[in-house]
């Protein structure tokens, strides 16, 4: 599973946003996204792909930026 499709699968399984709104441009906030949810997007992240994504992060604000940040840390972890 990539970045885009863990992003896509939570927003829709968690917060019945419709699949085709998580685009890159995509303001997390305005797909329901609020801080607490996005500490559960990010131990998901961390779950499901096996990176740690360190406290000090600045909080991502669209769904680019969300994958980005998870491109990143993936990006580390691959030899």
């Amino acid at each position: 599973m990539n970045s885009s499709e863990m992003i896509r699968t939570f927003l829709v399984d968690r917060l019945g946003v419709e699949a085709e709104q998580v685009q890159p441009h995509a303001l997390l906030a305005e797909l329901g996204v609020d801080s607490l949810m996005l500490a559960e997007l990010m131990f998901e992240a961390e779950d499901r792909l096996g990176i740690d994504i360190p406290s000090d992060t600045e909080p991502p604000k669209t769904v680019a930026d969300m994958q980005a940040v998870i491109d990143a840390l993936t990006a580390l972890k691959t030899p």
